[in-house]
């Protein structure tokens, strides 16, 4: 994989790089209306989403950063955006062309004061692997094996200047209007610049080691400050392989079910008892050890709940508020998903549309254990995203509705359930965090 040598920084830099990209798109779509005159329609429209999301992506990871972290959400919206993309963007989880080895040095030593040879033992300048933010190197000191963790230079300072980039293409793609889309970009700025700063990933990864360490069949690594700073971490090393490795070759029902257990009682606990979850589900941040035990990494994105949310959000999800319909609307209501200068029409619109994918989505709620290889479940959450996604009356109104507690907290469900059915995890206890 050809190794970064440097980053595009300044705003202008960043800039022209997205506005290349987008000239790459409009060439795309030029090809795609002369395509679709002699193909069908399905199979222009393929090629369309490969190449938009190919040259989307190439221009991402050079960039790296907020742009790609945003493509690495969406890749868990399996639901919304077509396959070519979900592929791509995914790459972003963990799988990012690196630093070259004197940019490593150069960051390194600009950040903590030293190169690593005067701090390690043993440091390996080539990288681990690299994700959006920033690249893990193997480390040695004092005989424990280590993980270093490098934040990408001018990560933190372009954020804002990024997101007012992208801004509008959002906007667009998922018609947003209002003030209310004002307060989802804070939203998603405030938690990107909390997932630049280091020194706060180390503490809340070391709290949520001391809140969740009981909890069976699941290992955290151990964090060191002082071998940390805002734009390094190191901690553990931690032996096993990414979850979607695991996935991709097991065979052993047990074992699938052991994880699924240990993953699902680590996002009840902390939604339920410590109201605040780690909120980026994806295959990269879990490994799978040789024991079978899950290992959680990466607490840079914790989504704090508050229970002016919590309480209506999880009322809304109980089956005998969706057999209330006077209950069902006064939490709408509550959650900001129905407002009282709706039309009738929208209101009619978004109260049955949210009643159907809550009567879907909730469903594991309203029992005592869940198979979550059910594929007849998961193919209705599928079909109903891509019904809604052509929704001709949906994109006639404004979607900018709901809490912004909803953007992690949506995103953190839709991650979990997907990481439970990629494990084809059966008999999940629900409740069982109460026990822990």
């Amino acid at each position: 994989m050809k190794k970064a040598s440097s980053i595009p920084i300044s705003k202008i830099q960043r800039a022209s790089k997205l506005v290349k990209t987008g000239a790459k798109v409009g060439v795309n779509y030029l090809k795609y209306y002369g395509e679709k005159m002699v193909n069908s329609e399905e199979d222009a429209r393929e090629n369309l989403n490969k190449n938009n999301a190919e040259d989307i992506y190439d221009s991402l990871k050079d960039m790296k950063g907020s742009p790609l972290k945003v493509a690495q959400m969406l890749s868990m919206e399996k639901s919304i955006l077509p396959r070519a993309y979900v592929e791509k963007f995914s790459l972003a989880q963990f799988s990012v062309p690196p630093l070259s080895e004197a940019l490593v040095l150069k960051t390194f030593k600009k950040s903590f004061g030293k190169f690593p040879s005067e701090t390690f033992d043993k440091f390996d300048t080539k990288a681990y692997n690299a994700a959006s933010i920033g690249q893990v190197h193997k480390a040695e000191k004092d005989g424990k094996k280590l993980a270093v963790k490098i934040q990408y230079p001018g990560v933190s300072e372009s954020i804002k200047s990024d997101l007012a980039l992208l801004k509008p293409f959002v906007i667009r793609m998922f018609n947003m209007k209002g003030k209310t889309s004002d307060e989802y970009f804070f939203e998603v700025q405030d938690k990107l610049l909390e997932e630049t700063d280091y020194i706060l990933e180390v503490a809340q990864g070391k709290a949520v080691v001391e809140a969740c360490k009981n909890i069976p069949n699941l290992l955290f690594p151990n964090y060191y400050e002082e071998l940390s700073s805002k734009q390094i971490i190191t901690m553990d090393w931690m032996n096993g392989i990414h979850l979607s490795e695991f996935t991709t070759a097991n065979t052993n029902q047990e074992v699938a079910n052991k994880l699924g257990q240990a993953l699902w009682d680590f996002y009840m606990f902390q939604i339920h008892n410590l109201k605040k979850v780690h909120a980026d589900p994806h295959p990269g941040n879990f490994l799978v050890s040789e024991k079978g035990e899950l290992i959680a990494l990466d607490f840079g994105c914790m989504k704090t709940i508050p229970l002016d949310f919590y309480n209506p959000y999880f009322e809304l999800a109980k089956e005998e508020t969706l057999l209330n319909k006077t209950l069902f609307e006064e939490k709408m209501f509550e959650l900001e998903i129905l407002r009282k200068d709706d039309s009738k029409e929208e209101l009619e619109f978004f109260s049955e549309m949210f009643h159907e994918m809550l009567g879907i989505f909730s469903k594991p709620f309203h029992v005592e254990t869940f198979d979550f290889s059910d594929e007849t479940f998961f193919g209705k959450i599928a079909e109903f995203g891509e019904r809604y996604s052509k929704n001709t009356e949906l994109r006639s109104y404004n979607a900018s509705r709901g809490s912004k507690h909803f953007i992690y907290m949506n995103r953190t469900f839709f991650g979990l359930y997907n990481l439970m059915f990629d494990l084809k995890a059966k008999d999940i206890r629900i409740n069982n965090f109460i026990n822990l």
